[in-house]
């Protein structure tokens, strides 16, 4: 095939891809909402003795309005995608900026690729000030002032510099100088960037955007330490996070690994949930801790980017590649822009795999809290967060198997319900 030919094919399958992506998620979208408002009336009968239908009926409207705003920022994200590419944009930033730097350089590529992100965001940021304080806000979830969200905006700008951009130069230089087998020696830089990431976060970068302070609770944190040492978990300690100064949405999470492992409970959580039912929450992540999932996920991922890296090093070397999405230059900054802008293009048919891993690991975890705690106090739980976070109990089954990375409520209530109703015994 002609290299005419195979830059026409390209342009065709990009297209093509594109449109069934785009079809495929907006569908999706109008299933969804169908769906809510088929059901909005009506709550399920798992949940009626413990939410009400104007809960029920505010989950519907609140996820309805997100999935409309997400709908509109498909199509926005599809016609900046095709303005960079085929538009021309992309190969019109590279000529600029070759006029401040040399042709080629690191400098050159870091700042075409920082221009795309900037103005990526820059698209962005109308839909999320309208996600914030429009819809967050209308369903008494936004507790942040506009100055907070600027300042919020402001450090996560610095901070993706400071992590960013050595990075990105690094991955650059060995783009350049490391031959055929560059991508090897990104994908080690790239999985000791995550793990380095993963080790100061908790200390280091979490607390530039909230406040962490030791768990106070005597009677809670007993309780909390009693069930880490029957599960053989050891953190570094019990804190207590700010959460309600941005949002009155709740939750729990572990953080860091090896000795850096600390406990997070958002200050909402503590308010909402009685204490037996914040011990089974906790132990819902501690089965993701006794099953490995933080690494597994991590191995999933880190074999994923092997792969992409290496089809990345394929496609830098090809014409057609370029060519096929209008840039008429080839350089290594231009082709790592250029390859993950157009990969979700082409990988998100592959959601429903991710999101079945991600449900797989959900149950079990579900199952060993119900093993170390009483599962009706996990159910207890789950009611009061899909209750105070208005999440829909009635998502489309197809959407939610592309999307949602935990089981549906019914789903998983009922598989607790199965559980039985007494924790696994303890050796004594």
């Amino acid at each position: 095939m002609s290299y005419f030919s195979q830059m026409q094919t390209f342009t065709a399958v990009f297209l093509a891809a594109l449109a069934l992506t785009l079809g495929l998620r907006l569908w999706l979208a109008r299933r969804h909402l169908r769906h809510i408002a088929r059901y909005r009336d009506q709550v399920p009968r798992e949940f009626s003795e413990h939410i009400g239908l104007a809960e029920h009926r505010k989950a519907a409207d609140y996820s309805s309005d997100k999935t409309r705003l997400g709908m509109i920022d498909l199509g926005v994200g599809a016609l900046f995608l095709l303005a960079l590419t085929l538009g021309g944009a992309l190969q019109s930033l590279h000529d600029a900026w070759l006029r401040v730097f040399d042709a080629g350089s690191h400098a050159q590529g870091i700042a075409l690729i920082v221009s795309v992100a900037l103005v990526s965001g820059a698209i962005d940021l109308p839909l999320s000030l309208y996600r914030t304080f429009v819809i967050e806000a209308r369903y008494g979830f936004n507790k942040m002032t506009l100055r907070l969200f600027l300042v919020d905006l402001a450090k996560q700008t610095l901070l993706g510099a400071v992590l960013g951009l050595p990075l990105l130069l690094c991955v650059l230089w060995l783009m350049q100088r490391m031959g055929d087998a560059w991508w090897l020696y990104a994908w080690i830089t790239w999985i000791g960037f995550n793990l380095l990431i993963l080790t100061v976060y908790p200390a280091l970068i979490a607390p530039l955007f909230n406040k962490f302070t030791p768990l106070t609770d005597v009677s809670l944190k007993s309780r909390i330490e009693a069930l880490l040492a029957k599960c053989g978990f050891k953190a570094q300690g019990l804190y207590v996070m700010d959460s309600s100064r941005r949002s009155s949405h709740g939750n729990a999470y572990f953080t860091g690994f090896g000795a850096a492992k600390r406990i997070v409970l958002f200050d909402t959580l503590i308010a909402r949930l009685a204490p037996a039912e914040i011990e089974a929450v906790l132990a819902h992540e501690l089965g993701h801790f006794k099953h490995h999932h933080v690494w597994k996920r991590m191995a999933a991922l880190f074999a994923m980017s092997l792969g992409f890296l290496w089809l990345l090093g394929y496609a830098m070397k090809q014409d057609w590649f370029y060519a096929g999405l209008n840039v008429q230059t080839q350089t290594t900054a231009l082709a790592l822009l250029l390859f993950f802008l157009v990969v979700p293009v082409f990988t998100f048919l592959l959601h429903p795999l991710t999101s079945l891993y991600s449900r797989k690991h959900e149950y079990e975890a579900d199952a060993y809290a119900a093993r170390q705690a009483l599962p009706a106090d996990l159910i207890h739980a789950l009611v009061k967060l899909y209750q105070d976070n208005a999440a829909t109990l009635t998502p489309d089954p197809l959407y939610s198997a592309f999307y949602d990375s935990h089981p549906p409520a019914l789903l998983r209530i009922a598989r607790l319900q199965g559980a039985g109703t007494q924790p696994e015994p303890q050796p004594a």
